[in-house]
């Protein structure tokens, strides 16, 4: 609900605070007082085109503030946020837009910088025009849909609608996705094969790689390895070395012996001598002995096997050459063994996945068309009530002869969505025995203005229309009628009050007297300077503006007397 209204420099209004309450307000005055520039204002503020004509005469720039009540749940909010900006749902929403004189503008929304565009969003969701040359919402289709929608209270069938809608949307991708992973199974999985075959005739083992080159680095050394060992016997003398041993020792046993014999005992210094040579020469030759076998078995042990180190080398190379093929690790091979594996299972499942997956898209396929089915039916019979009821409030607003019907038709293939797959319009034929046709295309200014009142009324009466919703504007929507007409459309306003918050600009007084609040604009003129004020009537000012809304200019007390009339029917 709009709250206040600042306006400064816009035309010939210097300064201006206006705070509208909710039900109907009317703004009335003489012709050219500038009734039309309170709304020029306020569309400045909601995202209107920007123009220098606006700034008044002398100023370097026009500015409004327009702040609204909403409650949290209000859409406005979930835009601002969308957007990145601060929201606070728990305060007002204040938009401010200025203009300057050579036509720049700027736009703020709670005090943070706006586009034009944003503010044409938020306004499109906080006020709603109908007069002789707008109808904002009424005229584009892609409103009538939700319109229709909210007037049947469809709410679970549309939800159910989504959901199915969603359902089939995740099955198709499934079944997409499958069915390419099918079209390339072919290749897929004879590249599969044949990596897998390569893997299996490797066999390759945790650990091999570290093994295979320490091998390979000991079996490159053999040679020169085997040949240090034979210098190395050389070196001791082979069997010589034992054989002189063996003399030599045997020598010192004799010398020991005799010495013994001789008449030396232990105990005597050159005996102890002689043994303890004999003792080392038997150490010295089993040491010998033991060396030489020692030798021999590390020659034979590192006995150079070129065939040996070949093989190992293949090996080696095979492994890693497999692995960079594959973009992994030596070690890496037994996992990717096991991955392609799984693959030519997942391949060879793909078929009965594939099927699985195309049933599920047509059963979902099927539960989507019977959600739509079933919102189709509410929203026939909904457009059949709604045809009635706004028909039903034609007549009383001289538009006896008008048609009007809401068409709901399948929308062409490929179009469906998750709100269904309806196209519904709102149509009208103002004639007898002329086509339905777009509410624009066919009804004239005043028609169009009267039209919409039926309309809103119409769905207000359903439940169609709520506190939450926009500010609604009519300007001038009883231009060129009067009398019963004028009441009608008085009573069908105080009606959309009801539910809301309604302004309207009028010149009946008819219209006038219904109002819960009654502006009356006036044109001055002081000090050379024209400019307009609005001024909020009281219970008698508001029965004289009546009554000279009756009367003209020379007010009598039978126009006072009608006012009063007026304003207590």
């Amino acid at each position: 609900m709009l709250v206040s209204l600042g306006i400064r420099d816009v035309v010939l209004i210097e300064a201006l605070d206006l705070e509208p309450g909710p039900g109907l307000t009317a703004l009335t005055g003489e012709t050219g007082a500038g009734k039309s520039i309170v709304l020029d204002a306020l569309g400045l503020a909601t995202g209107a085109r920007a123009d220098s004509g606006l700034v008044r005469r002398g100023a370097t720039q026009a500015g409004v503030i327009a702040a609204f009540a909403l409650p949290s749940s209000h859409a406005a909010w979930a835009l601002l946020a969308g957007r990145g900006l601060d929201a606070d749902p728990s305060e007002d929403l204040v938009l401010r837009r200025t203009v300057s004189a050579d036509g720049r503008s700027r736009a703020f929304a709670n005090d943070q910088a706006i586009s034009a565009g944003v503010l044409r969003e938020l306004g499109a969701l906080l006020l709603e025009v109908h007069g002789q040359h707008d109808a904002v919402g009424l005229l584009d289709p892609r409103t009538h849909r939700a319109l229709l929608d909210s007037y049947a209270g469809c709410a679970q069938p549309l939800a159910a609608c989504r959901l199915a809608w969603s359902t089939w949307r995740e099955a198709e991708a499934r079944s997409a996705e499958l069915r390419s992973l099918s079209e390339r199974r072919a290749a897929d999985a004879e590249d599969a094969g044949l990596r897998l075959a390569e893997l299996d005739r490797l066999d390759a083992k945790p650990g091999e790689e570290d093994a295979l080159a320490d091998a390979r680095g000991l079996l490159g050394a053999a040679e020169k390895i085997v040949a240090d060992v034979a210098s190395a016997r050389d070196a001791f003398g082979g069997p010589k070395l034992a054989n002189s041993l063996s003399q030599a020792l045997r020598a010192l046993e004799r010398a020991r012996d005799r010495a013994v014999q001789a008449g030396g005992a232990a105990g005597n210094a050159a005996v102890d001598k002689l043994s303890e040579a004999v003792a080392a020469g038997e150490r010295t030759l089993l040491e010998a002995q033991e060396t030489l076998a020692a030798l021999d078995a590390a020659a034979r042990a590192f006995v150079f096997e070129p065939a040996r180190l070949e093989k190992t080398e293949e090996r080696l190379f095979a492994l890693r050459a497999s692995a960079r093929k594959l973009g992994v690790t030596v070690e890496d091979l037994p996992a990717e063994r096991l991955r392609f594996a799984k693959l030519l299972r997942a391949f060879e499942t793909a078929d009965h996945a594939l099927a699985e997956a195309g049933a599920a898209a047509v059963a979902a396929e099927a539960g989507y068309d019977t959600a739509a089915a079933t919102l189709r039916e509410a929203r026939k019979a909904a457009a059949a009530r709604l045809s009635k009821a706004v028909e039903a409030e034609l007549k009383p607003l001289k538009l006896e002869k008008a048609r009007f019907q809401v068409a709901v038709d399948a929308l062409p293939d490929g179009r469906a969505g998750p709100e269904g797959a309806d196209r519904v319009a709102f149509e009208i034929a103002t004639n007898p025995g002329a086509p339905f046709g777009p509410l624009g295309d066919i009804a004239s200014g005043g028609e169009l203005a009267r039209l919409a009142l039926a309309l809103k009324v119409a769905l207000a009466t359903r439940g169609g229309a709520d506190a939450a919703g926009p500010t609604m504007i009519f300007d001038e929507v009883d231009q060129g009628v009067g009398g019963a007409v004028a009441d009608a459309v008085g009573s069908r306003l105080k009606r959309l009050a009801a539910t809301g918050q309604v302004l309207v600009v009028t010149h009946s007084p008819q219209v006038a007297a219904r109002a819960d609040a009654h502006w009356r604009v006036a044109k001055t003129l002081r000090g050379g300077k024209t400019t307009t004020s609005i001024a909020t009537l009281d219970a008698l000012t508001r029965e004289e503006e009546i009554a000279r809304m009756l009367a003209g200019a020379q007010i009598t007390d039978a126009a006072r007397a009608a006012a009063r009339a007026l304003i207590a029917s």
